[in-house]
């Protein structure tokens, strides 16, 4: 069986696109995915160390999201000036991190893809502010989850430590940018793959396993 890491934050518009994308081309093809958090940014701190303050971090990513949107199946999936509009600072993407790892921890790596879809989709398309802990305890409740358990994860050191384990990976790999995946051990795409470049690239790995069967 072929081998995915997805690397992936959940305030990023490009994997917005290639999360779904993905999933499909798992489903045809039988892969396995394993889910790493790459958290851009973890506190207004470091969102103003690179943007140059919280207007300016707001206004580029949005941005990003109007790249994104033009690249989209469904463009009414993002909508820019609803968070444009929103009175919240920015949020960054490390809480929605925490959470979709206490989603991993109770339901292993399909409940962590569930709420990672489900967050995503709560920020770009409904505008919440997933910076927010009770905005994502309700997100997580509305999936079916224990919205009290996984509050009680977000604060673990288990959880914690996972999402360190996560970028620890990333930095490993000398993952730079996301959405990333690693395939079997070997190669490395960062970029936004159409399901038909990934399902091409995914069915020549596949190839070349058999080959060496």
């Amino acid at each position: 069986m072929i081998r995915v890491e997805f690397f992936h934050d959940a305030v990023c518009g490009w994997c917005y696109l290639q999360s779904p994308r993905l999933k499909v081309v798992a489903q045809e093809l039988g892969l396995e995915v394993i889910h790493r958090a790459f958290v851009l940014q973890r506190n207004e701190q470091e969102m103003v160390a690179r943007f140059g303050s919280m207007q300016g971090a707001k206004e580029e990513i949005l941005r990003h999201w109007q790249a994104c949107q033009r690249q989209a199946e469904q463009p009414e999936r993002f909508n820019i000036e609803g968070m444009r509009a929103q009175p919240f600072n920015y949020p960054s993407g490390y809480q929605a991190a925490l959470a979709a790892k206490s989603a991993e921890k109770l339901q292993g790596q399909q409940g962590h893809w569930v709420l990672f879809d489900a967050i995503q989709t709560a920020h770009l398309r409904d505008n919440r502010n997933i910076g927010d802990q009770k905005t994502l305890l309700d997100i997580a409740a509305e999936q079916g989850f224990d919205a009290g358990k996984i509050a009680r994860l977000m604060l673990s050191q288990d959880v914690i430590k996972a999402v360190e384990l996560d970028n620890a990976r990333a930095r490993h790999l000398q993952v730079r940018s996301i959405p990333s995946l690693y395939i079997n051990d070997s190669t490395l795409i960062s970029s936004t793959l159409t399901q038909g470049q990934m399902r091409s690239l995914l069915n020549q790995e596949i190839a070349q396993l058999e080959a060496t069967v």
